[in-house]
């Protein structure tokens, strides 16, 4: 005869089981550790700035929306 089977620890198991492939597929999906993010962050900060004073003045008569001198 066998030995019985505890089907709540069974159930349990098969949780965890899902619950662990769940995560690694959403470590695939969505995988930047918070390193990763702050610096992509910073990153993306910088570059922004750096567009900002590159960015070109536009002359006040485009500006009010005509675009011929006086």
């Amino acid at each position: 005869m066998s030995t019985p089977v505890n089907l709540n620890k069974v159930r349990k198991a098969r949780a965890r089981a899902d619950k662990k492939a769940r995560a690694e597929a959403n470590t695939v999906a969505f995988g930047l550790t918070k390193v990763e993010k702050d610096r992509a962050k910073r990153e993306n900060a910088r570059i922004a700035r750096d567009l900002d004073g590159k960015a070109a003045e536009t002359s006040p008569y485009v500006a009010n929306g005509n675009d011929k001198k006086p």
